[in-house]
């Protein structure tokens, strides 16, 4: 058996997933057929990449070296397959749309809701961890859209003449952290209790960094703060080595815990830019769709939501003009 790249995909998906049930439904495929591919491509490789027992499937340590090499290739694959559907889409004079964006659990919906659309739109996708990167490159005329958070007490740069639409006024960012962690029986956590824990947060992403530590510094804590990004992050929060931030929709893991801070004192703000009010018309009723469906995917979110206490983030969406 040769490695190609749909084994690269099946690995990443358990990963993601945590569990061969779960990733077997999100690949489409049967669970007794995913197991014995993945005994197949442990065959090749020559070794056992995932752990599996009641509570779901761990990377062992080479499952780890392997994942992490493969999520670029796949990323460059599926990038390359946006590319082209795009170039194709010029050439036969489809609409095309050019999407920038940060990390967000409501990408996978936005992008296949834009593509049901009657006539689809072919989105291009580009991913950058910085958000004032991406608000340029709208100004800049290189991307038609951009989705973007604005990290609480960091103001973004916006180019001017941009056109704003708000998302989310503010959404809470919660905990991520162990799922035998003793904090985890709470469902949500004072940020006394996490005082003498490391935090790893990805300083590379405009806010992140300095919004914690004015957050931790108003708490009168001083924790050990590590660089990484999140899914090294994600990868050490499970063995207990650290917490991190994580978005309030993130995918449920078993081997995790993503739970609210009491207060919510981590906020952000969710943006759509565009140059003009057309452009800015162009995919928002998608991506509302999208954000809460994936809003309704994530059990603490959802938990969190119908508490029902003020200020929590609300339905429709505004405009701001820059």
């Amino acid at each position: 058996m040769e490695l190609e790249v749909r084994h690269l995909r099946v690995l990443c998906a358990i990963a993601d997933a945590g569990s061969l049930h779960q990733a077997a439904r999100e690949l489409g495929m049967a669970q007794p057929s995913l197991s014995t591919q993945l005994r197949r491509i442990e065959q090749t490789l020559g070794g056992r990449l995932f752990t599996r027992d009641r509570t779901g499937s761990r990377p062992t340590p080479l499952g780890h070296i392997v994942v992490s090499r493969a999520r670029p290739l796949v990323a460059e694959l599926a990038a390359l397959v946006a590319e082209t559907r795009a170039a194709a889409a010029r050439a036969t004079g489809g609409p095309r749309l050019r999407i920038g964006a940060t990390a967000s659990r409501a990408l996978p919906g936005w992008l296949r809701r834009l593509r049901a659309r009657v006539p689809p739109v072919e989105p291009s996708l580009q991913m950058d961890v910085s958000a004032n990167s991406l608000l340029r490159m709208v100004a800049e005329g290189r991307l038609d859209l951009a989705f973007v958070h604005e990290v609480e007490g960091s103001p973004l740069r916006i180019p001017a003449g941009l056109r704003l639409r708000v998302l989310v006024e503010r959404e809470p960012q919660f905990v991520t952290l162990a799922a035998d962690h003793p904090a985890a029986a709470r469902p949500e956590i004072p940020l006394t209790d996490l005082a003498h824990e490391r935090w790893m947060i990805d300083s590379t992403v405009d806010g992140e960094w300095d919004g914690l530590c004015r957050v931790l510094r108003k708490a009168g804590l001083e924790p050990d703060l590590l660089h990484g990004d999140y899914l090294t992050a994600y990868s050490l929060a499970a063995t207990g080595e650290v917490v991190t931030v994580s978005q309030p929709t993130a995918r449920p893991r078993p081997d995790l815990a993503i739970r609210p801070l009491q207060g919510d004192p981590i906020g952000v703000r969710l943006l759509l830019a565009a140059r003009t009010a057309a452009e800015l018309d162009n995919g928002v009723s998608e991506l509302e769709e999208a954000y809460w469906e994936a809003a309704q995917q994530a059990p603490a979110y959802q938990e969190w939501l119908e508490r029902g206490r003020p200020g929590r983030p609300a339905r429709p969406l505004r405009s701001v003009r820059t």
